[in-house]
């Protein structure tokens, strides 16, 4: 069975990187080339993927010793374990804002006795015999504090046992705050450092999105898991090259 690379590094103490993007197979293959990114994170909340696409996605992945997490879209037991069955080695839960909806993803992602996950294999399981006994050290568990009811419920929340990063998201927090599309607005910046800081203090793995501009930031604040896209820097690459085009 393949080792999960975020885990592993997670349990260690360190830093980890993940890329998010709309991935190919082919793109995931060539930024697993580069021995950068620890993860790739797979959207199936958003946007085009679906359990179809998953294997080659997470396939690409295995052949660079990237860890393949996917963004689910509901806390449905089905789809949580689905996901880990076509290939995924964790998956990213959206909107959990209470323990009880943290408890249900960990009862969903993990078998006995640390939850109830449906029993069958995985394409991660292929020609190992004690695939059900690994693979809850081989699964990653992250949920997301995306919405400020789920700030006020923090507390409780990091009680929950068996999920590995608690990942804080500026985009979806700011909405809820009321101030849609200013994800960088100092208020929800100082929850995202409040919800960072408390994680780190309950010693619990706290995770969340990083620019360059940022990253330095929430490294310091104590982020170990880290989440950026490659969209930003093809932008500004093509910004960059296109202003040495001369114009007409």
């Amino acid at each position: 069975m393949r080792e999960n690379r975020i885990k592993r590094k997670l349990a260690n103490g360190e830093v980890t990187t993940v890329i998010e993007g709309f991935h190919s197979p082919d793109i995931l293959d060539y930024i697993g080339s580069l021995h950068c990114f620890d993860g790739a994170w797979i959207e199936t909340e958003h946007g085009p993927y679906d359990f179809a696409d998953i294997p080659d996605l997470s396939r690409a992945c295995d052949l660079w010793g990237m860890t393949p997490v996917v963004r689910v879209n509901q806390i449905t037991p089905g789809v949580i374990y689905r996901t880990l069955d076509v290939g995924a080695q964790g998956i990213i839960m959206p909107h959990v804002n209470n323990a009880d909806e943290a408890r249900q993803v960990v009862d969903a992602s993990q078998f006995h006795p640390l939850g109830q996950r449906g029993m069958f294999g995985s394409r991660q399981g292929y020609g190992d015999p004690d695939y059900l006994k690994k693979a809850n050290d081989e699964t990653l568990v992250v949920i997301m504090i995306e919405d400020i009811a789920a700030v006020e419920e923090l507390d409780d929340i990091l009680k929950v046992d068996g999920i590995d990063v608690f990942f804080v998201a500026p985009g979806d927090m700011s909405q809820s705050m009321g101030l849609l599309g200013q994800p960088f607005h100092p208020d929800v910046t100082a929850v995202m450092d409040d919800v960072i800081k408390r994680t780190t203090a309950a010693g619990r793995t706290p995770g969340t999105l990083a620019t360059l501009e940022t990253i330095d930031h929430y490294i310091d604040q104590g982020a170990k898991f880290i989440m950026t896209g490659w969209q930003a820097w093809l932008i500004e690459g093509a910004k960059d090259f296109m202003a040495k085009i001369p114009k007409s």
